[in-house]
């Protein structure tokens, strides 16, 4: 299978916006940021620190896998940074999509801690990072990438990776 569409995912913090922008640059595909297609009373909820439960991701899993869907039905190449934390989750978003390459942006709590009590401007504060954590099923399919090495080095092994593919 050639990669035509790319899952970022991880929990909030690891770099999923930042590799995936640069990586979407470096392909010239398009890129999207699952957080900003969150419902406003999502957004919201997470301002004040209220962890979504699996009600509130429902019709946002749904958007988001119809933009994959139409993405790949259509060859428009994309990369999408979303947490997608649970297998039912990832099940939901690449159901009937082919050609998806799950990036499992992979980091320990403190390193990720740190960088989010760094961070300014970000609806999702580090105090909800342990819910991230706790909620986190680390995916059996996916393309595992230490988020200690620098967006440079993850960005080389990224495109060595889909260079190399099929």
């Amino acid at each position: 299978m050639k990669t035509r569409f790319i899952l970022l995912m991880g929990v909030s913090g690891c770099g999923k916006t930042t590799i995936g922008k640069a990586l979407a640059k470096s392909l010239s595909w398009k890129f999207y940021d699952a957080d900003y297609l969150h419902p406003p009373e999502n957004i919201d909820k997470m301002k004040n620190s209220i962890p979504l439960n699996d009600e509130d991701r429902s019709p946002w899993l749904e958007e988001l896998h119809n933009l994959i869907l139409a993405s790949t039905h259509n060859a428009i190449p994309g990369v999408m940074a979303c947490s997608a934390l649970k297998e039912r989750y990832r099940q939901i978003l690449l159901k009937d999509c082919q050609e998806v390459l799950i990036v499992y942006l992979k980091g320990n709590y403190e390193l990720i801690w740190s960088r989010m009590a760094g961070r300014s401007g970000h609806y999702m504060k580090p105090e909800m990072l342990r819910s991230q954590f706790d909620a986190l099923q680390e995916p059996q399919n996916a393309l595992v990438i230490d988020v200690a090495d620098t967006v440079e080095d993850i960005l080389v092994q990224l495109l060595s990776y889909l260079e190399n593919e099929g």
